[in-house]
């Protein structure tokens, strides 16, 4: 009698332990990263977070303490942020070797972006649109996650979008170091 009363805890066990596949969860490539951006003082002034989207990355950028006006804003091929003027960025993310400058018959460079706005008030709040980059690994030729790292940078002034190397766009004001999230 009393083996009869494990019979149904056993055979509930049993069950369970059967739905398993036996295999360990894979986890899946993050599909977003939050970037801090800096400024020359290494004083945090927002973020930017960039989402994979079907046609590319979608960059939602937040800031504030920036000079109204219009910016220039690229993806450097180095994940280093060092002020005050954040040369240890290097220069635009470019693993296709094209021109500078979405009005450049040879262009853009991968890290090429659309200006960015910012208000009267210094902030500035706005989505842009990356086609040309990824933050999935398995797109190696493109991934913005690479051994070097990658940075956005702001700059003071207004790109171009064709003078060769980087749009006339000024020196940079702003950073943020791209990488995989910890």
């Amino acid at each position: 009698m009393k083996r009869l009363m494990y019979l149904p805890m056993l055979l509930v066990i049993l069950v369970l332990a059967a739905c398993g596949d036996g295999e360990a969860p894979v986890q899946e490539p993050s599909q977003e990263i939050e970037v801090t951006m800096m400024n020359n003082e290494e004083e945090e002034i927002g973020n930017a977070t960039f989402a994979e989207a079907d046609n590319g990355l979608t960059i939602t950028l937040e800031a504030e303490g920036l000079e109204p006006g219009m910016h220039g804003i690229h993806i450097h091929n180095a994940g280093m942020c060092e002020g005050p003027d954040f040369d240890s960025a290097g220069e635009h993310y470019n693993p296709t070797d094209a021109a500078h400058g979405f009005d450049h018959e040879d262009g853009p460079h991968a890290g090429d972006l659309e200006n960015i706005e910012v208000a009267d008030d210094g902030t500035v709040s706005t989505e842009l649109n990356a086609e040309s980059v990824s933050i999935l690994e398995e797109n190696l030729d493109n991934t913005l996650l690479t051994d070097e790292g990658t940075a956005l940078i702001i700059h003071s002034g207004e790109d171009d979008y064709q003078t060769q190397p980087s749009g006339d766009a000024g020196t940079p004001v702003a950073c943020g170091v791209i990488s995989e999230p910890k």
